[in-house]
């Protein structure tokens, strides 16, 4: 007759870790300081400083009173206006597969052949898919489950003093070639305004001959005495009748 398998209570090898902050607190024992420990660290893993108003506050009452999970949560950060404006627009598709990967996965990319593959999948099936398969990923769900924020697995390193750079210096939220294409479209501090529309040939640095200049001047002194005499007129001419 076979023993019965014996139970056995969850607990850490790491005896100096309370069972209640390794897990970050899952169900009912999770209470609401925890969840805002777990909200900021979501916003510094994917954004790492979010101001306040780049945070999410529909996002946190959601989690605050349990209706989504932190994967969800970190989901909703990826999707949010502020992450779609100010780092998947500003970056290829290469690119934001390692953004995601480390902010997601905790890693770096593995390989060209890794990065050629979620480029396609943001390409072909748009980038909420791609999120959603990371996600949904056994690799994502075996290190955070559904209540652990995403940390950088790799960060130290055996042998070695220091560990690798976080995620978010690693990887800004443009590259070189964002920033090269934003300077080529701002103005330079020297260039003169010039109208838009068709500039006479005439005309030297974006400024009208002297000449031109000049009657224009005279213009505008006639233009504004005649204006004087007018109102002078009519004025005088409603006292006589007042």
């Amino acid at each position: 007759m076979a023993l019965p398998l014996l139970e056995a209570p969850c607990s850490t090898q790491n005896s100096r870790v309370p069972l209640k902050a390794s897990l970050q607190g899952s169900g009912a024992s999770f209470d609401q300081e925890e969840r805002r420990t777990v909200i900021e660290k979501s916003y510094k893993q994917i954004f790492f400083h979010a101001l306040k108003v780049d945070r999410e506050p529909y996002l946190e009452s959601q989690y605050l009173n349990g209706s989504i999970t932190a994967k969800d949560f970190i989901r909703g950060l990826l999707l949010s206006d502020r992450f779609l404006g100010d780092y998947y627009q500003c970056s290829s598709n290469y690119r934001m597969v390692d953004q995601v990967i480390g902010r997601v996965l905790g890693r770096q990319v593995y390989s060209n052949a890794e990065r050629l593959r979620w480029s396609i999948v943001i390409a072909d099936q748009g980038f909420p898919a791609f999120v959603d398969q990371l996600l949904d990923s056994d690799e994502y769900l075996s290190n955070f489950g559904l209540d652990l924020v995403p940390y950088q697995r790799s960060r130290l390193l055996p042998g070695r003093s220091t560990g690798e750079l976080p995620i978010y210096q690693q990887f800004p939220r443009y590259g070189a070639d964002w920033r090269d294409v934003m300077a080529k479209r701002a103005p330079s501090p020297n260039q003169t305004f010039v109208p838009s529309g068709q500039v006479s040939e005439a005309w030297v640095n974006g400024q009208p001959p002297a000449w031109a200049l000049k009657v224009w001047l005279a213009l505008a002194i006639v233009g504004g005495v005649e204006i004087t005499r007018v109102l002078l007129t009519v004025a005088l001419a409603a006292l006589r009748h007042s």
